[in-house]
């Protein structure tokens, strides 16, 4: 009896959280600088990569020093590992084992693997999983076809919203004002010819995305290069994140888009009835 108890106030005892009372207040004044300087110092890395100390220390406006004493100190830690020829810097495999906890909380990696593979396999084309972070698409999952010539983004690579099939299907669902907000914030780049230069071209492809249930980037981050997504939807039919198939043109070619989207919508649906989620009533 005495251990029911126990192990019922073990489940109920509220968890001290340990919020200080300036936890709202992200201003200069509660900001650890060296942590700011050192965290900065690995998000370049990450973009980059083989830098050198003198490199470094220009792209993040720091002195050579103040740098060196961070790339020092992450390098104890793992997070930084120094290439001795050339003496180039790199991220090291403590960052990688730090990031992978995100996915390890994210349970759609683990319920989206097995339709990502059934889909690689009956389209022949490479498998994608990305969500938005920081309005940009920030791929998680991959599943490579064993084509010679395929496309490749790396879990952890990021993209811009607007020319990526899973960002496209992404915004095609979010409000107005959010896909507003998301182009404000970072502009609409051209990538090629094929890329959206304003609003209101974008928002036409949104709008033909929402009525056929999936996306297309026809070309427009990379020549040469085809994608189809489909969103994946929380339990308030909310985009949460997207499923893809990117290839070459001369194998995703556009007559046969609709049967490619209709396979991507399928297994985009199969992770969202899995994950516990559910599609709007809009969807196509």
């Amino acid at each position: 009896m005495l251990k029911r108890i126990f192990e019922g106030l073990e489940m109920t005892t509220a968890r001290p959280r340990g919020r200080p009372r300036s936890f709202h207040d992200k201003t200069d004044q509660n900001m650890v600088q060296s942590l700011d300087r050192a965290l900065l110092l690995l998000r370049v890395l990450g973009e980059a990569g083989g830098l050198t100390l003198t490199e470094l220390a220009q792209r993040t406006g720091s002195s050579a020093p103040t740098v060196y004493r961070a790339l020092t100190t992450l390098q104890t830690h793992g997070f930084a590992e120094m290439e001795e020829p050339g003496q180039l810097w790199h991220v090291g495999g403590g960052a990688f084992r730090v990031g992978s906890a995100f996915l390890r909380r994210t349970k759609i990696v683990d319920r989206a693997r097995q339709p990502m593979d059934r889909l690689m396999r009956l389209t022949g084309e490479t498998a994608n999983l990305g969500v938005e972070h920081r309005d940009q698409v920030l791929f998680l999952a991959q599943v490579e076809t064993h084509e010679a010539i395929r496309a490749f983004f790396p879990p952890g690579t990021l993209g811009a919203m607007h020319v990526s099939g899973i960002g496209k299907a992404l915004l095609a669902w979010m409000p107005p004002a959010r896909v507003a907000a998301v182009v404000g914030e970072g502009g609409l780049a051209r990538f090629t010819a094929q890329s959206h230069g304003d609003l209101a071209s974008l928002t036409d492809d949104l709008d033909r995305t929402r009525a056929r249930g999936y996306a297309i980037d026809d070309q427009e981050r990379a020549e040469g290069m085809r994608c189809i997504a489909a969103p994946i939807f929380n339990a308030h039919g909310e985009p949460v994140a997207g499923l893809s198939i990117s290839g070459p043109t001369f194998r995703i070619d556009l007559a046969d888009t609709e049967r490619l989207g209709a396979l991507v919508q399928a297994a985009a649906d199969e992770v969202t009835i899995a994950t516990g989620g559910t599609a709007p009533r809009d969807r196509a």
